[in-house]
């Protein structure tokens, strides 16, 4: 985690989209010195909470895109066409435009082309008539928040990038080591399925050294399979079971942290939750 340096460029950075991993990329794009903005579909006023968190300046989302150098969706999948039809009109085609978005049909419902496994930013892509650079989809909203580190930390997370824009992927990888995480090139926009949901790659708070294996063991025809059965044991659990425990139970199942009595604990409060409920 850093400020900026003397010759690094500020950015106004526009998000859309105000939950758990909006908010905590507001807050850490506002303390590394850049200027962000955040919108949802409910109005600014619906914002004033997480603008005085973060430092974010909540506007209206017809705004939000309005000569951004960055703008960030972060929002469900199924309100990707319901967004404003004119909304990118005053986007600089320079800019990248960053999907954090995952499809999980207990939520979304059903969308046949990712039901049928097109890859999920090339659908939000084309739903959206503008290339896509995908990432911070695959980290959990606590280890997005909490868990930044120096560069060259022990430990310090990373996270994969795709696109099929060079310069535009660089921005976003540069962006990602400012607020405290490595950053990988996972190739183009076609390869991201890698990390989607079902993967060894997502949300396992894996290091720079860990994660191309995690993406090269990815298996695009089990994925959706194992998707399917987190969805069903994440629609078991309380609503306030911890987030980080899953991260551990997902590392623990993974073939890591096997000697960490913490991970152990998190599985048994994982099965005891499911039996109780």
């Amino acid at each position: 985690m850093r400020t900026l340096g003397v010759k690094e460029k500020t950015m106004k950075i526009g998000i859309i989209g105000a939950g758990n991993i909006g908010s905590a990329l507001a807050g850490h794009f506002q303390r590394v010195g850049h200027t962000t903005c955040v919108a949802n579909s409910r109005g600014p006023d619906t914002l004033q909470e997480v603008g005085r968190k973060t430092g974010a300046r909540p506007v209206a989302i017809s705004e939000v895109a309005r000569g951004v150098d960055l703008l960030v969706l972060t929002i469900p999948v199924k309100s990707v066409p319901s967004l404003p039809s004119d909304l990118l009109v005053d986007l600089p085609a320079t800019s990248p435009i960053v999907d954090t978005g995952n499809y999980y049909a207990f939520r979304d419902g059903t969308i046949p082309e990712l039901q049928k496994g097109m890859v999920e930013s090339e659908w939000t892509s084309s739903a959206l008539g503008r290339p896509v650079i995908k990432a911070f989809n695959n980290i959990a909203a606590v280890s997005l928040l909490n868990k930044g580190l120096p560069k060259g930390s022990a430990n310090r997370i990373a996270l994969p990038v795709a696109g099929d824009d060079n310069t535009k992927k660089q921005r976003v990888m540069a962006l990602i080591d400012q607020i405290g995480f490595d950053a990988l090139d996972a190739g183009p926009l076609s390869e991201s399925w890698r990390y989607q949901p079902g993967t060894p790659a997502y949300c396992l708070d894996l290091t720079i050294l860990q994660l191309p294996t995690s993406l090269e063991k990815a298996d695009r025809e089990k994925a959706p399979l194992n998707r399917d059965k987190a969805e069903k044991i994440i629609t078991r659990l309380p609503a306030d079971f911890p987030m980080e425990e899953l991260v551990r139970v997902g590392r623990l199942s993974a073939g890591m942290d096997t000697l960490n009595p913490r991970s152990w604990l998190a599985a048994l409060r994982l099965g005891v939750a499911i039996l109780l409920r």
